[in-house]
């Protein structure tokens, strides 16, 4: 009993799905047409885009201390200039001490060596010292001066170094998550900036193309050297599915193909006025694309053979296959078709994948469908 219940469901399931697939069936052989037009139509291709602030700065700092102050809260608005962090002042302003007192100190023995140098200078001219000891004072000042140099340079990056305990933010723009707390010892070489700052008056959205579709696009535009420039305005719909309220402009094309994808990256740049985009978010670029007394098909009126499209035209009641060339840009309702049909023909609009070549179709609704409006 237990080997014939599998087989009765299975018979079950075949004859379920076979009626299933009866009922799919059209009635009287009706399949909906489409007379075909030339028409101006206008595309809306949507491509999935990484939107990033048109700068975003990593703050590490430049000098190694421990965080004694956080200036600003997370996710807030700063300015350019603003203090962020500071970093523990008390070693680097002994340090400048030092540097101070040791530039006095160069200075002062650059003073005396020059002192040293005039009187040996009198005393060669009166023949009391000889020429070495001339020569020695002469190397005594310039290893002064070679020292009173080094002191200076040592005083600049002595103040350097302090200034650098007061992290500022290097752009006006939005703040992120802080990685370190009060009391953190941080330096240069630390895995994870301080903080992030996104400077999110603008933004940039980041989408690919084909290279098939890059060319289309050339075409669409007359081969335009500069792809951007004649690029129309662009639409951002958010991944909430709502449309952002600004239009934007497609500001670079990148000049290589991405090798291992095939792809080539468009970058997209929208005002952000009211700072409703933030730099990390995802959404998906509009593109229209606008054909002039072009030939428009559902793409449920299509079917794909060996990467190839087809349709079926009704000619004399029956199925004609033919074979179409489409634009590689879609919508993904609808298909422009460059070659393979003309204005006309009549073509299965629906189904086109339940047919085969020679048979017979109607194209008047079955009166069941007509007396139900």
């Amino acid at each position: 009993m237990k080997r014939i219940i599998p087989v009765a469901l299975a018979v079950m399931a075949v004859t379920a799905a076979a009626c299933k697939q009866k009922r799919a069936m059209p009635q009287d052989n009706y399949y909906p047409t489409l007379k075909v037009e030339l028409q101006d139509k206008t595309l809306q291709t949507n491509y999935s885009a990484s939107i990033k602030g048109k700068q975003d700065v990593d703050v590490y700092p430049q000098i190694t201390g421990t965080i004694t102050n956080i200036c600003i809260t997370e996710g807030a608005r700063v300015h350019r200039g603003q203090s962020l962090f500071i970093i523990d002042q008390v070693p680097y302003r002994a340090a400048l001490e030092t540097a101070r007192a040791n530039k006095e100190s160069a200075a002062a023995a650059v003073a005396t060596a020059q002192m040293t140098l005039d009187s040996k200078k009198e005393l060669f001219k009166e023949k009391v010292v000889s020429s070495f000891d001339l020569r020695s004072a002469q190397n005594s000042l310039q290893s002064k001066k070679a020292s009173l140099d080094q002191a200076r340079a040592d005083l600049l990056s002595a103040q350097n170094n302090l200034s650098y305990t007061v992290i500022k933010s290097p752009v006006d723009g939005a703040a992120g998550m802080i990685t370190y707390k009060k009391g953190a010892l941080v330096g240069p070489s630390i895995a994870s900036p301080l903080v992030s700052v996104s400077d999110d008056n603008e933004v940039y959205a980041y989408f690919s193309l084909t290279e098939k579709q890059i060319i289309a696009l050339s075409r669409q535009n007359g081969g335009a050297g500069d792809l951007a420039a004649a690029m129309p305005a662009v639409s951002l719909k958010l991944s909430d599915g709502s449309d952002y309220d600004l239009k934007g402009k497609v500001d670079a094309v990148s000049g290589l193909v991405d090798k291992s994808t095939g792809a080539v990256t468009v970058r997209a740049v929208f005002a952000n006025p009211k700072h409703i985009l933030r730099s990390g978010s995802s959404g998906s670029v509009v593109v229209p694309v606008v054909s002039k007394n072009c030939i428009v098909i559902p793409q449920s009126a299509t079917y794909e053979l060996q990467d190839k499209y087809f349709v079926y035209k009704v000619v004399s009641g029956k199925t004609q296959s033919a074979e179409i060339k489409i634009m590689d840009l879609n919508d993904g309702k609808n298909y422009i078709v460059e070659s393979g049909l003309k204005q006309g023909d009549v073509i299965i609009a629906d189904g086109a994948g339940l047919l085969k070549e020679g048979m017979p179709v109607s194209t008047q609704k079955p009166k069941a469908e007509v007396n139900k409006k």
